[in-house]
């Protein structure tokens, strides 16, 4: 093999992985898409659709936030539990109606990613260990708060999570509106420059007078944030709260968004549009998988596959 064939070989290959990386997970629903359309009974409804759309719109919000704290090399593994933890508060406060309840379910997200990024910015802690410490505690304060399973029993409630506009559901409206936001500060604010920059190196971003503590504490926030009106809108679907089990792997489903999206782990890199075909891409393969009677754990694992697959894929890329 001459060495001119072994460079067009090495070529095809990065090629390939860079097409893979920009472009993998919108094949991938289209993939799905197709394979559906064919092989599953039913799945061409505008019902079905709207089901599919209603699901992935807390996944994707909770996404959101842990593409900004994949951005600055960070994550947050406290997600699915700031979910529980709004969910508690919100029962616990809905008698006092339903507007002081989000707050204090909003309030509850926000305390829980100020504790996050001051570990992290404050105390140098790596992201890692400080959202799992929040990740235990938030989840073991929301069964403190509200130990089982409790019916929502508001109106407003009731109309947030059934509620539409011309046929397309207030949870996905927002869902949507929450993407285009986070979109617009990652690509047209300085504090989005800011925080790419801080991923990117952090000690240069020192060297450069950016606020790199004041950063990293507003990005874990937001991601709080984000995760109780995800929790908030999860409990108005089901008209109940269950910090049991609200939020359960809420954290793999969206790292799993935001790296099969394109956003590398090392961080200096935010694709909203790959996080959100990412989500969706996740609702399809659970919904591929439960429609031909696999069980919940083949989507686990399905789930595993596609984060190595993306990881690989980043890394192989990040070598060049």
């Amino acid at each position: 093999m001459t060495d001119l064939s072994l460079a067009r070989g090495q070529v095809d290959r990065e090629r390939l992985l860079r097409l893979l990386q920009e472009y993998g997970v919108y094949a991938g629903v289209v993939a799905l898409l197709a394979f559906n359309f064919v092989f599953t009974s039913n799945f061409v409804s505008a019902e079905n659709f709207r089901t599919q759309a209603v699901q992935v719109a807390p996944v994707l919000i909770v996404a959101l936030g842990m593409a900004l704290a994949i951005g600055t090399e960070g994550v947050d593994l406290a997600v699915g539990s700031v979910m529980a933890l709004s969910t508690s508060l919100l029962s616990l406060y809905l008698g006092y109606g339903m507007v002081p309840a989000i707050l204090m379910a909003l309030v509850g997200g926000i305390a829980v990613g100020l504790a996050n990024g001051s570990l992290v910015a404050f105390l140098g802690v790596q992201p890692i260990v400080a959202t799992l410490a929040l990740m235990v505690a938030a989840r073991g304060i929301a069964l403190v708060l509200l130990p089982q399973l409790e019916d929502v029993r508001d109106p407003g409630m009731a109309s947030l999570g059934s509620g539409d506009v011309l046929g397309v559901p207030y949870l996905v409206l927002i869902a949507a509106a929450l993407a285009l936001l986070v979109a617009f500060v990652v690509r047209r604010t300085t504090f989005g420059r800011q925080l790419l920059a801080v991923g990117d190196s952090r000690p240069a971003a020192r060297l450069a007078g950016l606020p790199v503590r004041r950063i990293l504490i507003i990005v874990y926030a937001a991601s709080g944030a984000l995760a109780a009106v995800a929790g908030i809108l999860a409990t108005a679907r089901l008209t109940a709260s269950d910090p049991t089990s609200l939020g359960t792997l809420m954290e793999l489903s969206a790292i799993t968004a935001v790296v099969v999206g394109g956003t590398p782990l090392s961080g200096g890199r935010i694709r909203i549009g790959g996080t959100v075909a990412g989500a969706v891409l996740i609702q399809l393969l659970t919904t591929t998988l439960i429609k031909h009677d696999l069980q919940p754990s083949w989507t686990q694992m399905a789930q595993a596959v596609v984060i190595v697959a993306a990881v690989y894929a980043a890394r192989e890329r990040g070598k060049r």
